[in-house]
């Protein structure tokens, strides 16, 4: 289900509440999928034949469509026929030339992390709210759930108590370990971004309903693994889909707008600000996309023209981090 939305930023466009089937995407799911539609981009039109090719049921199928679209890996044809490849899937996945075809450098992990949380149409309902726009460092699953429902009837729109639940628990399942006694095989596999040790348990507290819950933070500390190629990537991506007009970008907005590479990798400003200070003595800095004034108010950033492009290739020049 997708709704239209106008945030209180000015940021519009559709939110997707389902299509996941209530699965997380899985580690081996995206270089299969792309592999897949490398051969065939009709693989998924068929949800028989997608089965036998894919080696998964008829739901994780559908599960598997979804997120290849929504993390990034393929989009809709031009001409409406099929899925392709998109240029990001081309470039980390390929098995004859890609960056990172198994998904083995966590740098990838917090690309497919970017792609979820930055997207501007057609994002996920769970992401945009969680990750932009909650207004504390943690929470319990009963107070994320009855935000969702508050924010769904704010919009109009009326929701399903198990459509909103189902929907929270895939984003919480996307980066927390899926272990236990209790689960199959199938779902004690984790997916590739409960590696990123994105949320954490740590403690516990009463919900909305009076139980006990787990209280989840999100790791809001500088992260060395988010390299300065894979931040300057990102910032420029966030620039040029939110603030294409714009000669400047404020540290304020990088930190803390929708979207922005600090709200969606839960950096601190201190962090922000000291990567971003390293333009300033930085003997290369006239070949970047970008230049940073500091202020003790204000920082700024300036567009650089004749600044060499930021090429998603340049995210994996260093030598790989493994996940």
């Amino acid at each position: 289900m997708t709704v239209s939305l106008v945030s209180e930023t000015g940021i519009s466009g559709s939110f997707k509440f389902s299509g996941h089937e209530t699965f997380a995407c899985r580690y081996a799911w995206l270089p299969k999928a792309y592999r897949a539609l490398r051969k065939d981009q009709w693989v998924f039109a068929n949800e028989e034949s997608a089965m036998v090719e894919l080696g998964l049921g008829k739901n994780m199928v559908r599960s598997l469509r979804f997120w290849v679209e929504a993390m990034g890996v393929a989009e809709p044809a031009p001409d409406g026929q099929g899925l392709i490849p998109t240029r990001f899937g081309r470039v980390v996945l390929s098995t004859k030339d890609g960056c990172d075809p198994y998904l083995e450098d966590i740098k990838t992990l917090w690309l497919l992390h970017w792609n979820l949380g930055s997207r501007s149409q057609g994002a996920l309902f769970a992401w945009r709210l969680l990750l932009s726009h909650w207004p504390f460092p943690e929470f319990v699953r009963s107070e994320a759930l009855a935000a969702f429902t508050r924010e769904s009837k704010r919009l109009g729109h009326s929701h399903s108590a198990v459509t909103l639940t189902q929907h929270l628990d895939v984003f919480l399942h996307t980066y927390s370990p899926a272990r236990g006694a209790a689960a199959s095989v199938e779902d004690s596999l984790d997916g590739p971004l409960a590696e990123l040790g994105f949320l954490q348990p740590i403690g516990q507290r009463k919900g909305d309903g009076g139980r006990w819950e787990t209280v989840l933070a999100f790791r809001r500390e500088p992260k060395p693994e988010i390299t300065a190629a894979l931040f300057e990537y990102c910032v420029i991506d966030y620039w040029d889909r939110f603030r294409p007009g714009e000669e400047t970008l404020t540290l304020r907005e990088l930190t803390l707008a929708p979207c922005s590479p600090g709200q969606v990798f839960k950096l601190p400003e201190d962090d922000i600000r000291s990567r971003l200070e390293s333009y300033a003595v930085d003997s290369k800095a006239s070949k970047k996309p970008f230049r940073f004034q500091p202020s003790a108010v204000q920082g700024l950033l300036f567009r650089q023209r004749g600044g060499r492009p930021v090429d998603l290739a340049s995210v994996y020049d260093a030598e790989a981090v493994n996940a």
